[in-house]
């Protein structure tokens, strides 16, 4: 009996990482029918039910993973397009700022304007600016 065991568990060995998920699922319908049968003292209902719960339990760890990776996907996809968004913001950004630079071979003098009356309208006194190029 202990050579079906050895032969099982050497088939794992080789079968090396080609197919991750059908050699997983078999170790654990092996690990649990064996389990099973051990405690249960070879009756081959519980066997069978021990090695169904092995690959079940093999199935759930699958679909565990897959959602947790589909979730790290789901971050990273919203993070990827938060940043792009940052990264056009600060163009805009720096952008303006160069627009609203003044050359070295511009001055701008400053016109006081003050308040005044306008068809019934009160205009707040302000600076304007006179550009004047050297």
């Amino acid at each position: 009996m202990k050579s079906y065991y050895l032969i099982s568990i050497l088939a794992l060995l080789v079968t090396g990482c080609a197919a991750v998920r059908p050699v997983t699922d078999m170790a654990a319908g092996a690990g649990g029918g064996v389990i099973a049968n051990q405690l249960s003292h070879g009756n081959p209902g519980i066997t069978a039910a021990g090695a169904a719960g092995g690959v079940l339990l093999s199935e759930g760890g699958f679909y565990l993973a897959g959602k947790a990776e589909q979730n790290a996907y789901t971050t990273g996809y919203e993070k990827g397009r938060s940043d792009a968004v940052k990264q056009q913001y600060w163009i805009l950004v720096h952008q303006q700022q160069q627009q609203n630079s003044v050359p070295e071979n511009i001055s701008l003098y400053a016109i006081p304007v003050p308040e005044q009356t306008i068809d019934g309208v009160i205009l707040n006194p302000t600076t304007k600016y006179l550009r004047i190029e050297n």
